[in-house]
């Protein structure tokens, strides 16, 4: 399979409140940036729709290595998911799961790719998280819906 590279973030003033999520994708050299916004939203419900977007843009399926500021997201992912799912959607102290729309399409998605949910540290100066985090807020400024751009250049 090809291997494809996806920086993640989301953002939103208020919390609730105006969203944005940026998305990275990295392919044989070449990056293409994503970002959208939400009027409404929470920053756990935008760092989820990044990662959707991010995996929604692939054509067929790849080798995913998916980069994550939000432990909930790549714990709610890697560890939580199966759980829930089992329990009919309750957590583990029965209460209905949370924002279970974005769990279920990021779980049918995972089921076309292989995927490796990677954690990084946010802004701790990673020079793609700062971008992906950078086009969520311009995402919010902008209430850019849905904006792409694809930037032919080398990795660093």
């Amino acid at each position: 399979m090809k291997e494809v590279e996806i920086y993640t973030d989301g953002a939103c003033q208020g919390n609730p409140g105006p969203g944005g999520w940026g998305v990275i994708l990295r392919y044989q050299g070449v990056e293409k940036e994503l970002f959208g916004y939400d009027p409404a939203t929470t920053n756990n419900r935008m760092e989820m729709q990044a990662a959707i977007e991010g995996l929604q843009s692939l054509t067929r399926p790849m080798d995913v290595s998916l980069y994550t500021d939000s432990l909930y997201l790549k714990d709610g992912i890697t560890k939580w998911l199966p759980g829930w799912k089992q329990r009919n959607w309750r957590s583990s102290s029965n209460a209905p799961v949370k924002n279970k729309d974005l769990w279920e399409i990021l779980d049918a998605l995972s089921q076309h790719h292989t995927i490796t949910w990677l954690w990084v540290r946010g802004h701790t100066g990673h020079p793609e998280n700062e971008r992906a985090d950078a086009l969520a807020r311009q995402a919010i400024e902008q209430k850019a819906v849905n904006g792409q751009s694809s930037v032919s250049r080398s990795p660093k």
